[in-house]
């Protein structure tokens, strides 16, 4: 049996948070935090990672309001989702991530995103 390699992003304007796990053991783990400077460098970044750990699939967190309805972010992750599958031409799914950030315990200025990242691999994992 292989085990294929997925990357998670939770998406943001100012950072972008990266985490990885495999189809073999199912546990999300968070990889790192890309600062969102400009997409040249977000997608070089990104790029750097996806040839060294050569993913299977990447999956997009995909912010909601609590009631379900989209806000300005959810165009935002949906236009991300779609220009990583373009760049990379890797299968890319989307993933409702509405109580990503809400789960993780932080302290006040601390970066999470890279935990918010694999928090929504892992909800991923657990739906399929």
């Amino acid at each position: 049996m292989t085990a294929d390699t997925i990357f998670a992003f939770d998406f943001g304007v100012k950072r972008i948070g990266v985490a990885m796990g495999n189809t073999l053991m199912r546990q999300a783990t968070p990889l790192q935090v890309i600062a969102a400077i400009d997409n040249a460098t977000r997608f070089a970044a990104i790029g750097a990672l996806l040839d060294e750990w050569q993913p299977a699939l990447l999956v997009v967190g995909l912010p909601m309001h609590p009631d379900g309805t989209p806000h300005d972010m959810t165009a935002r992750a949906r236009k991300f989702a779609n220009q990583l599958h373009g760049r990379f031409n890797l299968p890319v799914t989307l993933v409702d991530e509405r109580y990503s950030s809400a789960v993780i315990a932080s302290r006040r200025g601390e970066v999470i995103d890279d935990r918010a990242a694999a928090v929504i691999l892992q909800q991923y994992f657990d739906a399929h």
